[in-house]
């Protein structure tokens, strides 16, 4: 019971650090940085820690301002690599209201509701949510959209991103994916996003979009 245990919290804390540095690498986040890279390096030896300090490798040797700027161009400008995860299955359909709504109630129902502005299917939001919700409800939500995550980690290594490893860590806590989630993942890559409004390219959120600032 007591190993059992142990796995959760070390489950919990991969989910959690990697919430927080897949957020925007202002400021606040490079003050708490050495905090969070003791943190992982308390983790079971494994995959999960091996990424998450082959990470904070990248980190440590790269000027903030060139963090900044490739977080820009590789998580909030770059279609094929975007956060929002039901944006890949959805896209711009009406039915992505619905599925957000739906991620809003189960994050509520869990004793966890969203709070701030963040949209509900967020990575970081998601990450949060599993690694605080009870009986294991924050896996089945990453689980549900594993082909998302799996067409995110794959766009991040081709383009030999250093936020790549944050997905390796998320992938060992949730095993090998299936064929059916590996072919569901080639179909999203292949045919992007559906929509059903006209004129809303690039794939990044309004709040980057040219001639506005970006996430911060």
């Amino acid at each position: 019971m007591i190993r059992r245990r142990q796995g959760r919290e070390a489950v919990a804390l991969t989910y959690r650090l990697c919430s927080l540095l897949l957020q925007y690498p202002g400021t606040e986040l490079d003050a708490a940085a050495p905090d969070l890279r003791d943190a992982a390096a308390e983790l079971p030896r494994g995959e999960a820690r091996v990424a998450l300090g082959r990470f904070f490798e990248w980190w440590e040797a790269t000027a903030a301002p060139t963090r900044a700027e490739h977080y820009v161009e590789v998580l909030d400008l770059d279609r094929r690599s975007s956060l929002y995860l039901t944006f890949y299955s959805d896209g711009d359909k009406r039915e992505r209201g619905s599925v957000l709504v739906r991620l809003k109630q189960l994050y509520r129902a869990a004793g966890l509701p969203l709070e701030g502005t963040e949209l509900p299917d967020y990575l970081p939001v998601m990450l949060e949510f599993a690694a605080a919700a009870p009986d294991g409800r924050g896996e089945i939500v990453l689980r549900e959209n594993r082909a998302a995550l799996e067409l995110v980690r794959a766009s991040l290594r081709e383009r030999g991103s250093p936020y790549a490893h944050l997905l390796d860590a998320v992938r060992t806590t949730l095993g090998g994916t299936s064929a059916a989630e590996r072919a569901l993942a080639g179909q999203l890559a292949a045919g992007g996003p559906p929509g059903e409004l006209v004129g809303l390219e690039p794939f990044a959120p309004p709040e980057v979009m040219p001639g506005k600032e970006a996430r911060r």
